[in-house]
């Protein structure tokens, strides 16, 4: 979802106005993820900048990794504000402890 208006004070100390995409890249977050198929005993974790869209894109076939564990359902999800923190928090679900985390949750 696209924020609608934000404020964002630049370098120079002056307030600009941003809308729609320009206030989506400003502010996008990005989310770690973990999928469960339904056919299979099989998760999934990955990260993505659009959960939506990656979670179709699982469920439609064009993610070769997971064509043949279709469909998906899922099972967790967590926001952050930059790369390198949703890429650290995707290794530490990938691990053994993560991996026993995930396969937990109900």
């Amino acid at each position: 979802m696209l924020a609608r208006a934000c404020w964002f004070e630049s370098s120079s100390g002056h307030y600009k106005k941003l809308r729609g995409i320009e206030a989506f890249i400003l502010f996008k977050m990005f989310t770690v993820y973990a999928i469960k198929s339904l056919s299979r005993n099989y998760i999934y974790v990955g990260l993505t900048a659009d959960l939506e869209r990656r979670i179709g894109e699982h469920n439609s076939g064009k993610n070769k990794t997971t064509k043949p564990y279709r469909p998906f359902v899922l099972i967790h999800s967590e926001e952050f504000e930059t790369r390198p923190l949703v890429r650290e928090r995707e290794k530490a679900l990938k691990s053994g402890i993560g991996k026993d985390f995930l396969r937990s949750i109900k």
